[in-house]
């Protein structure tokens, strides 16, 4: 005689939702200090451009690849990291190596938020928060487009988070690709002039960057617009 399917462990449910919970607080937290604590002091320009730059003369650009997805997952702010590989690595493998380790760094993240969260807030989370969830499955890639475009948290929660609901992998990063290369591509052409003022700030430096930022923030306002016109057509 078969045995009876043993009951979903509503304990278990629990236990990986306040671990997910836990481990999105510490990305948080991490996003912060690397902000505003002495691990800031890890974030200079040299130091991660050398860094950078040994990486791929030692193992290859895919070693540059790597480093930049774990550094991604561990909350290292994107923008920074997006502004010293394109300093380290040039133009045309810069954006190679920001958007190859942004994919992965996304996928792995959200694997994690997968495994821990999204079962758990399927049977725990109630019928308002999975219909939520189901909402943005179905905006699907445009919701992933969109917080790219205009990031409302950091890379890695995000990431998390769109694990935890029914947004599909494939989505995921398809919506990053899309949502970040119009981004990526500008600050690849102003990040010399962005570097320079960071580094050595003054009048003519940081106007240039306050230009630099409002051109980037206009395309990328336009192409949000544009890409909210393709959706509802």
């Amino acid at each position: 005689m078969a045995e009876p399917a043993a009951a979903p462990s509503v304990g278990g449910s629990r236990g990986r939702l306040i671990l997910l919970g836990a481990l999105l607080l510490a990305l948080a937290g991490l996003a912060a200090a690397w902000s505003w604590s002495p691990l800031r002091d890890w974030l200079s320009v040299d130091h991660i451009v050398g860094g950078l730059q040994k990486l791929g003369q030692a193992y290859g650009p895919f070693a540059a690849l790597g480093g930049f997805a774990v550094a991604s997952v561990l909350a290292v702010p994107l923008t920074f990291l997006t502004l010293v590989t394109f300093v380290a690595l040039g133009p045309s493998a810069g954006f190679l190596c920001v958007m190859g380790g942004a994919l992965l760094g996304s996928a792995a993240s959200y694997g994690v938020g997968r495994f821990l969260g999204h079962d758990a807030m399927q049977k725990l989370g109630g019928e308002r928060v999975n219909r939520l969830s189901q909402r943005l499955a179905q905006r699907g890639i445009w919701a992933v487009i969109a917080v790219r475009i205009v990031p409302v948290a950091p890379f890695a929660i995000i990431n998390m988070i769109a694990g935890a609901t029914h947004i599909r992998l494939r989505d995921m990063v398809l919506g990053t690709a899309l949502g970040m290369a119009p981004g990526t591509l500008l600050m690849g052409l102003f990040s010399g002039q962005i570097v320079d003022a960071l580094k050595q700030p003054g009048p003519v430096t940081v106007g240039l960057l306050v230009l630099t930022v409002v051109l980037i923030a206009a395309g990328g306002w336009g192409v949000k617009r544009w890409l909210a016109r393709s959706g509802q057509g």
